[in-house]
């Protein structure tokens, strides 16, 4: 299991949720990260989901 970090904002730059969470690979990363984002209504926010190692696997500006 990876650590991921999942990161969106409003468009003034105030964070909305930064918040870590374990998956098994990039793909479960980022269905977890989607399911997060639509449960919130920040789906169409500014967001982004990276690994423990930075890479980037989850994007919307």
């Amino acid at each position: 299991m990876s650590t991921y970090t999942l990161t969106a904002f409003e468009k003034t730059g105030e964070k909305l949720i930064d918040e870590s969470f374990e998956a098994a690979s990039e793909t479960e990363a980022k269905t977890i990260g989607t399911k997060k984002l639509e449960e919130l209504s920040y789906l169409e926010k500014t967001h982004r989901c990276v690994s423990s190692s930075g890479k980037l696997v989850l994007f919307h500006r």
